[in-house]
């Protein structure tokens, strides 16, 4: 199947889609900071370059994009019908990349957190989202991963 835009618009689509800073990580940040947490951003010696590093807990977080990191099971993590060969191996490099970084992190000594954005979407979700993350941080578990449907209880 063809594009259904020209090259030049699908570039410029395409271009602004941002890697940090999202809607759902600033939503994160700005819950998280609310509570009392201080962190880094995208720390370039950690391995995997996490959002959010909290070195006094020894947590790192990521929030993912459930559609670039196909979130399983989740409504948002679509297959586009235009060039499906060229995302399915997108798709499954991202996949990969996130499960080499989990692993690495985990080897270093770190917790890890992964905030899906469905879990972000709406804003009681946050708040129940933020405070199942805390929890967790108190708790010191040494992973935790967070969708909408997790908040579903």
């Amino acid at each position: 199947m063809t594009d259904i835009v020209n090259k030049e618009t699908r570039s410029r689509m395409m271009s602004g889609i941002r890697g940090k800073d999202t809607r759902p990580e600033l939503l994160l940040r700005r819950a998280l900071h609310a509570r009392g947490f201080r962190y880094r951003l995208h720390v370039k010696t950690v391995s995997g370059r996490p959002d959010l590093v909290l070195p006094k807990h020894r947590v790192v977080i990521f929030v993912h994009g459930c559609f670039w990191h196909q979130h399983e099971g989740c409504r948002y993590a679509s297959t586009p019908k235009t060039r499906a060969e060229f995302w399915a191996d997108k798709f499954a490099a991202n996949v990969r990349r996130d499960q080499a970084a989990v692993a690495t992190l985990s080897k270093e000594g770190w917790r890890i957190a992964i905030v899906w954005e469905c879990a972000l979407r709406k804003p009681a979700n946050v708040q129940t989202a933020v405070e199942k993350l805390t929890e967790w941080m108190i708790d010191r578990g040494p992973f935790f991963e967070i969708g909408e449907n997790d908040l579903e209880s």
